[in-house]
């Protein structure tokens, strides 16, 4: 896209001085944008109506996008600005008015170190197959977290990656790699059919935006199966209801084999919450499971209700727990002990790590 207006311009560009994450357009409201977790009006800009915020859209969207926005009422897409970032936009009505949420995506890709990661992303950077899992909620950095292990991939081995995203978020610069992003709806009709397609492509690391259904989730296990690496994400909150998710999408059937291939190919589970730090920001806290033998087992097994006890008791092996990431981050000065609670889900767990 080469132009926009220029009252889409100006919210664009104060998003990107201020390092916002989101900027919203909602019907008798001034534009708000996101900075480190809170809703912020521009009080400085009026509030737009439905004309308005329709305008915008529609200056956003090509023809066909605009068919497609009004034949369902709502569209994902993704655009690059100025060289400065890229735009993950979600356009929808509600109450028969348009409102447009915006994502910011940073044009530079943040490293491992940057974002703070387990040292276990810079293993998985060098993984020949498998399969890796980055969940948590949305809005908490799962896609940047990817972009990172994809983009150390890229600088550290001569590989063919091949991304299937809806829509393309971060751009990869070319470096030893070929990597070929394709967007769900431009460049391949759905997940699961690119995931068929992908074999015929030669790919070595296979990054999946978002898995979606069984077919989706099958198609991901059998590539790992098969001598990939397979990267993706879930909209899930831990490690045992990310596994749990997997297994219970399939009928009752076939569960028992998706339990056989999930335990013997999966690499671990990282999950991410961004918390506002108290020196300014927001900071990780995660949840970590590493695929040793107790989890194969367990996951093969059927003992999923189990697997919190293991990451509890195997920190020596790198796992961490979320409520002992949580403490270590109260105990630094680096949240406050309320958000923690706030991210917690065994309270009086949280609050025996931090007496000890």
């Amino acid at each position: 896209m080469d132009s926009f207006p220029k009252e889409l311009e100006k919210i664009l560009d104060l998003a990107v001085e201020k390092d916002a994450t989101d900027v919203h357009f909602s019907a008798d409201r001034p534009p708000i944008i996101r900075i480190t977790g809170q809703l912020t009006p521009i009080d400085s800009e009026s509030p737009l109506n439905g004309q308005d915020i329709q305008e915008l859209a529609f200056s956003i969207l090509s023809n066909e996008q605009k068919e497609q926005f009004l034949s369902k009422k709502d569209i994902d897409l993704s655009f690059s600005y100025k060289d400065k970032a890229r735009f993950r936009v979600n356009i929808y009505q509600q109450l028969g008015k348009i409102s447009i949420a915006l994502r910011l995506i940073p044009t530079k890709i943040r490293t491992i170190k940057e974002l703070n990661l387990p040292d276990i992303c810079h293993e998985i950077a060098k993984a020949a197959q498998g399969f890796f899992l980055m969940v948590g909620p949305a809005g908490q950095g799962k896609s940047t977290a990817l972009a990172a292990i994809i983009n150390e991939i890229n600088h550290t081995r001569q590989d063919h990656i091949v991304t299937i995203e809806d829509p393309v978020e971060y751009l990869f610069p070319q470096g030893k790699c070929i990597i070929d992003q394709r967007e769900v709806g431009s460049d391949i009709q759905g997940f699961h059919r690119g995931l068929r397609e992908i074999f015929r492509q030669d790919p070595d690391v296979i990054m999946i935006g978002e898995m979606r259904d069984p077919e989706t989730i099958g198609s991901a296990v059998t590539a790992a199966e098969t001598g990939h690496l397979v990267l993706t994400t879930l909209h899930t909150n831990t490690a045992a209801q990310t596994i749990d998710r997997i297994i219970d999408s399939f009928p009752p059937h076939q569960q028992g084999q998706i339990r056989m291939q999930l335990s013997a190919n999966i690499l671990g589970i990282l999950s991410r919450r961004l918390i506002p730090c108290l020196k300014g920001g927001v900071i990780n806290a995660v949840e970590l499971m590493i695929a040793n033998s107790a989890i194969r087992n367990l996951i093969r097994e059927g003992k999923v209700h189990q697997i919190n006890m293991v990451i509890e008791t195997s920190s020596e092996e790198g796992m961490i727990s979320l409520n002992r990431s949580l403490a270590d981050l109260v105990r630094q000065k680096m949240i406050s002990l309320a958000d923690a609670e706030m991210h917690t889900a065994n309270f009086s767990e949280l609050k025996g790590l931090l007496k000890k």
